[in-house]
């Protein structure tokens, strides 16, 4: 039984990603702040009891990544899904209007987080049999597509994760680890609003999908959830 770590797994994609792989029959672990109050995620527990487990975990939080690690030492990770993310308020991040504290809070998650998680978990990923470090970022991080401007905070956090990838992708290549990084499209989800053009159950289908046919060629690429390449 293959098995899927996700990060950010109480709502929107993340809970859409341990929705489709328990049903693929695959052992979830499914990871969220606050898991008493994750009532969708947890009624997925309650239907795949014998393969789902939900762990407490801020990302923000370094030493409870750790934490987590220990818990799962002998436990082989076959995809580690960084989806956790945040989008300070927009006007937070326009020019003129710049709130320093979000900008550092969405490096903490959408940047030094993902890096933490590869750190904290990598010998539990290359122990296992498909080595995938899959993280969700978004073409908003892409400075070729920048035709707009402005997201001043969301841009950069996604553009550094972005570098951070691309780095993974070389520095584990020799442990057999495919990093790859997936924009999921414009979702709706909290985050993407009701206005987005995709739903949650689109976006993951495709990016599941690009993960089932990943191999080391593909490793440090940037990818859209219909199997479009990302410029950088």
């Amino acid at each position: 039984m293959n098995t899927v770590l996700i990060t950010g797994a109480n709502r929107g994609i993340g809970l859409e990603f341990a929705r489709q792989y328990a049903a693929d029959g695959w052992q979830v672990v499914a990871c969220c702040r606050q898991p008493q109050q994750a009532e969708a995620l947890n009624r997925l527990a309650d239907q795949y009891k014998d393969r789902f487990s939900i762990h407490r975990l801020d990302v923000r939080e370094l030493a409870e990544i750790d934490q987590l690690s220990h818990k799962l030492q002998d436990l082989p990770i076959d995809i580690l899904i960084n989806n956790a993310g945040v989008y300070p308020h927009a006007q937070n991040g326009e020019f003129g209007r710049i709130s320093y504290d979000d900008w550092m809070e969405a490096f903490r998650v959408n940047t030094f987080a993902p890096l933490k998680m590869v750190e904290a978990l990598i010998e539990q990923i290359a122990c296992s049999q498909l080595k995938i470090v899959a993280t969700i970022t978004s073409k908003m991080g892409s400075i070729a597509d920048n035709q707009r401007g402005g997201s001043y905070i969301y841009r950069s956090s996604k553009a550094a994760v972005n570098t951070v990838v691309k780095s993974l992708a070389i520095d584990l290549q020799p442990r057999g680890i495919i990093a790859v990084l997936l924009h999921p499209g414009w979702v709706q989800t909290d985050m993407g609003g009701r206005g987005a053009l995709i739903s949650t159950k689109q976006s993951v289908t495709g990016m599941k999908s690009i993960l089932d046919r990943v191999t080391h060629s593909d490793t440090g690429k940037f990818i859209a959830y219909d199997g479009q390449h990302i410029p950088w």
